[in-house]
């Protein structure tokens, strides 16, 4: 495999669904025990780093020939959890939507067009036969989407300026069953207060997907890269799940200049991200 450098360089935020064990199928259940016993287990940057490394030759590997065996493991209440990196099935499904995020030249520099056709092929012919596949992990570039953080309240937020080698961390953890709650909660007084529009489109989107998975799982929503998008004090000051959950609750109670104020801090805050994206 080719070296690939340390640096971590997309500016990507991520939503995982850590499932218990009890969710898999037999042979996949024992093989993610087996997995989790390991000590060695890898981080998202060890999953970003391989990536990179399919990019380098030449024709690029646009999506991996095998589906990886690895996942994420956290242990929650007692209860080990698991959330399968499913590589080959997201970089079919992020292939999907890179012709909307880069221009035709540019499409073709990174990926020439025989390649991507040749997989979306193989993508078409892979689907017939599992029609009902879903990724563990859905990815963001240069955001994180505002729908993602009805899911999680500022109480399960955790940050760490990190030191070193290490770098910062945001990220919020929550049970599935407060998750799809929230959505719920959330998409009633919105429907009440505002016309159909992309937050409500988001919500109902990522709640259908929340409803694919154990009752029991951990939903996690986690800055990755964005914290290096970030200046650091606004990274320690960052309390978007918090502004979203005021906002909507403002809507709640009709107040609707409580609202756009906390929309107004969000909008400020992303602010940099966005001027940085566009500078790229």
């Amino acid at each position: 495999m080719p070296k690939v450098s340390s640096v971590i360089v997309p500016y990507a935020s991520y939503l995982r669904v850590y499932e218990p064990l009890a969710a898999f199928a037999e042979p996949e259940r024992s093989h993610w025990a087996r997995y989790a016993r390991r000590r060695d287990l890898p981080s998202y940057q060890d999953e970003l780093r391989r990536s990179l490394a399919d990019l380098l030759p030449t024709p690029p590997v646009a999506v991996p020939v095998h589906e990886s065996g690895d996942a994420f493991v956290l242990e929650a209440d007692g209860v080990l959890c698991v959330c399968p990196w499913r590589t080959r099935l997201r970089g079919w499904q992020a292939l999907g939507e890179l012709g909307d995020e880069l221009p035709g030249p540019v499409l073709d520099a990174v990926l020439p067009e025989v390649v991507r056709r040749q997989t979306a092929q193989d993508y078409e012919r892979w689907l017939e036969r599992n029609p009902d596949a879903r990724p563990w992990i859905r990815t963001a570039t240069w955001q994180v989407p505002l729908n993602w953080f009805v899911l999680v309240s500022d109480a399960e937020r955790r940050f760490d300026k990190g030191s070193g080698e290490i770098p910062p961390m945001l990220r919020y953890r929550t049970p599935m069953v407060q998750a799809r709650r929230r959505v719920a909660r959330a998409l009633r007084t919105l429907r009440d207060a505002v016309d159909e529009g992309p937050l409500i489109d988001g919500l109902v989107d990522v709640g259908r997907w929340l409803e694919e998975f154990h009752p029991r799982s951990v939903v996690e929503l986690d800055y990755g890269g964005l914290v290096h998008a970030l200046p650091a004090g606004a990274l320690e000051d960052d309390h978007s799940a918090a502004d979203v959950a005021e906002g909507i609750e403002a809507l709640r109670h009709g107040d609707g200049v409580a609202a756009g104020e906390a929309y107004g801090r969000l909008v400020e805050r992303w602010r940099a991200v966005r001027d940085l994206r566009s500078a790229n």
